[in-house]
């Protein structure tokens, strides 16, 4: 029996009806739909709307439905979408008095009602995989406070850094990820349900008790926006959008450091693959294809925005598609999240060579100049143009930092100025030294493992929230 065969002679083409039918990936609905028809059905009854038996054999239907799974549903294209093929599942169940479930209720304010509900519980298993990864990364930050690392500004050498800190820098992306998660969860977590069509009703239900049932904070105040309104998803899928870009940028800086030219890490052979012609090569294959899946929930974000661009009020038949690019948005996202995860916490770091690139191409001359500034108080600007100048001829003299002592750094001195420095040796070579500039960066979100260890604590603070 077709569900709304009052309205119409005959039945849609075969084709019309798959093409309009969303039953496919409404499947990830299908505890919530219960859930829905079962707190509403609980309101109907307690306010006395519909008969108390008819209500209770409705409940035990759902009951009955939830314990047999989804394979219990006629899950054909007919159906326009899994509520009219639950309503079919009670129907033959019981007979007509399963139209009672659909007292003072539409699709309209269902599939909202579905929607959040099934995002919300997205949203929080997605922050639980966030906080795992971040605690990951504190564990392997407290194991790595002294190792050191090079940091780049436009992929050149720029300052000595240790291990430690760049993963806290991870760390607090992904905290922030998390964060976005958090606050979009307050905007999903509002009951759309008994805004019915467009309009509420005329039948007299308890709003708020189905928001109780249902676990959400309060209800949409206004009927016309809780069945019209998607930008909960499209602010989720910026969330998870801004997500992967994080994951993806983790991903391109593996891709590069495991190069034979950097040789700064190796990935894991469970993370990697060679080359079906060349036997000596191992790819990074998963940190790539991790980068280019990253841009999914973006190009998924554009289509939503797209989507809803214009759509009058209140419920029109675009808005059945927001859902399939808000769940592979999703789904892509956490794949990326638990894959990045694992190529990570199996990372192996070559500490030899990132302690050699540390103290390598002149990345400590920045200290050497704010010495100059601490112990001779000369404007950083004229510091600034000495060491530049030090640099210059040591690369012309083809002498590296451990050849440039107090004497080197006079005669440029009086180049430059005029006048010798007369640093004396310690100070010359404690600025060139990565591992005493590394220890001098003890301002607050410094690099220094006194500084690590802060972050690393606040951090865990966070996750324990």
């Amino acid at each position: 029996m077709d569900l709304r065969e009052g309205r119409f002679e005959g039945q849609m083409t075969r084709d019309a009806a798959e093409f309009s039918s969303s039953i496919e990936f409404d499947k990830r609905l299908f505890e919530a739909d219960i859930k829905c028809n079962r707190a509403h059905t609980t309101m109907l009854i307690e306010e006395e709307i519909i008969p108390k038996d008819a209500g209770e054999n409705i409940l035990k239907a759902l009951d009955e439905l939830e314990e047999e799974g989804i394979d219990a549903l006629n899950m054909d294209p007919s159906f326009e979408d899994i509520h009219m093929a639950l309503e079919d599942y009670v129907t033959n169940k019981i007979g007509p008095e399963a139209g009672f479930m659909h007292t003072a209720k539409s699709r309209n304010d269902q599939v909202c009602t579905d929607i959040r509900l099934t995002l919300k519980d997205e949203i929080e298993n997605t922050v639980k995989g966030i906080k795992n990864f971040i605690r990951t990364l504190t564990d392997m930050s407290k194991e790595n406070l002294d190792t050191l690392f090079i940091a780049y500004t436009h992929l050149q050498h720029a300052q000595p850094n240790t291990f430690a800190h760049h993963l806290m820098a991870y760390a607090n992306e992904l905290r922030r990820d998390c964060e976005r998660l958090m606050d979009t969860y307050k905007r999903v977590d509002i009951c759309p349900l008994g805004s019915a069509a467009l309009t509420t009703t005329g039948f007299p239900i308890n709003r708020e008790r189905t928001a109780q049932l249902l676990g959400f904070s309060k209800v949409m105040d206004n009927s016309l926006d809780g069945v019209s309104s998607r930008d909960f998803a499209c602010e989720a899928l910026f969330d998870y959008a801004m997500l992967s870009s994080t994951l993806g940028k983790i991903s391109e800086e593996i891709v590069i450091w495991s190069s034979y030219e950097f040789r700064m890490v190796e990935c894991s052979n469970e993370y990697s693959s060679t080359s079906s012609i060349m036997p000596q090569k191992k790819n990074p294959d998963i940190a790539e294809l991790a980068r280019g899946k990253s841009t999914i929930a973006t190009g998924e974000l554009m289509t939503t925005l797209s989507m809803i661009k214009g759509i009058p009020h209140s419920y029109n038949r675009d808005l059945q598609e927001v859902s399939v690019h808000l769940w592979n948005g999703i789904d892509n996202t956490n794949d990326i999240l638990g894959i990045v995860h694992g190529m990570i916490e199996t990372l192996t770091i070559n500490k030899d060579r990132t302690e050699e690139l540390a103290g390598s191409n002149f990345a400590t001359a920045t200290e050497l100049a704010d010495v100059m500034v601490r112990e001779k108080n000369l404007p950083f600007r004229t510091a600034h143009r000495i060491v530049g100048r030090i640099v210059s001829e040591a690369i012309s003299d083809g002498i590296g930092t451990d050849k440039i002592d107090n004497d080197y750094v006079d005669r440029v001195a009086i180049e430059v100025t005029g006048e010798p420095l007369s640093l004396g040796e310690d100070l010359v070579r404690g600025a060139l030294d990565p591992l005493l500039n590394v220890k001098s960066r003890t301002v607050k979100g410094g690099c220094a493992p006194s500084a690590v260890e802060e972050s690393i604590r606040e951090m865990e603070k966070f996750l324990e929230e």
